[in-house]
């Protein structure tokens, strides 16, 4: 949900331009087939990350903030042009200066909720609702007409061998930076590819989620929500366990890839025919209300600036990677501090 009106200038995200061009299901098929290689990535890697994993973060963590730092800085300079660099890192810091101001306030309850809300929620379903988006008719296609080659396959299975394990002890950064980062090692051109990228970060998504639950096995850190809750389950975590979770990640996987495809169909058909300004009103109340209820008054002007600022990194065309600075500055300082 939040695509913005085709014609409009604004960034937009992979999957909302291939749902704006009636691709909408190419799109799902094109992430349901990055899961299922990023199971088959975890899978190979998982002896060599819990061998490998105790054995270096102790030198890791000691420079830790210098390497959050270097992938800040590679992030930024990603950016075309020197005007979108300095964009980029004038967006980067606000954003990192209300995350300090918004995780450091114990007054406000479950500050993530309204704060990453704002950033990358409420504020592309405004942007939409602005735009009046029509939807157009969507294509129905299968796994031969995707249109993905050998190459590109092979390449982004590469980039995502390569990122994937960063969001799992880099404290701060998430699957898109790691895409990005992913698609800078397999070559400019598949960053400009719509298709490529969502294989990508799909891929990196469910390597993450495992890799979060080695993580917690491994050195006892949690990388994700799903992670945290199983902590707070087990008060310590065994191989037996890993291996139940590890198990039921990959079967999960496989299942929903097919049942995805199959709703998605079902979607693609008839999402041109629903009112898409309303649905997207719709959440946008539901959202706001969510973060009132668990947030409170704070949560709401929480809410409210950090939608400003994701408005404004639309509008400005940065990529909104840079408004994860909410996270990484406040690691950053944690580790220098």
């Amino acid at each position: 949900m939040g695509a913005p009106n085709e014609d409009s200038f604004l960034s937009v995200l992979p999957g909302h331009k291939l749902l704006l061009l009636g691709q909408g299901h190419k799109a799902i098929i094109l992430t349901s087939l990055g899961c299922l290689s990023g199971i088959l990535i975890f899978l190979i890697l998982t002896p060599l990350f819990i061998i490998t994993l105790p054995i270096i973060y102790p030198y890791v963590q000691r420079i830790m903030y210098i390497i959050l730092i270097l992938a800040s800085l590679f992030l930024i300079i990603t950016e075309k042009g020197i005007n979108k660099k300095i964009l980029a890192f004038f967006i980067f810091l606000l954003s990192g200066f209300l995350g300090l101001a918004v995780l450091n306030n114990p007054i406000i309850k479950e500050p993530l909720l309204p704060l990453l809300t704002g950033l990358f929620g409420t504020s592309s379903l405004i942007i939409s609702l602005k735009q009046k988006t029509i939807i157009p008719n969507q294509q129905i296609n299968n796994l031969k007409s995707l249109g993905f080659s050998k190459l590109s396959f092979l390449k982004t299975m590469f980039a995502s061998i390569m990122a994937s394990p960063l969001p799992s002890f880099l404290p701060g950064m998430g699957s898109s930076q790691a895409a990005i980062i992913g698609t800078e090692l397999a070559g400019k051109e598949n960053q400009e590819n719509e298709k490529e990228f969502l294989f990508l970060i799909s891929s990196i998504n469910i390597v993450v989620m495992a890799f979060s639950f080695l993580t917690l096995y491994t050195i006892n850190k949690t990388r994700t929500g799903s992670a945290v809750a199983i902590q707070k389950l087990l008060s310590e975590i065994s191989i037996n366990n890993l291996s139940l979770i590890l198990t039921s990640i990959t079967i999960t996987g496989i299942l929903v890839f097919f049942i995805s495809i199959k709703i998605s169909k079902l979607f693609a058909k008839h999402i041109n025919k629903i009112n898409y300004s309303k649905i997207s009103l719709g959440i946008l109340i539901l959202l706001i209300s969510v973060s009132f209820i668990f947030s409170g008054w704070l949560g709401l002007l929480v809410l409210i600036v950090s939608t400003s600022l994701g408005i404004f990194a639309i509008l400005t065309g940065v990529k909104r990677t840079m408004l994860m600075g909410c996270l990484m500055i406040p690691t950053i300082l944690f580790y220098i501090l």
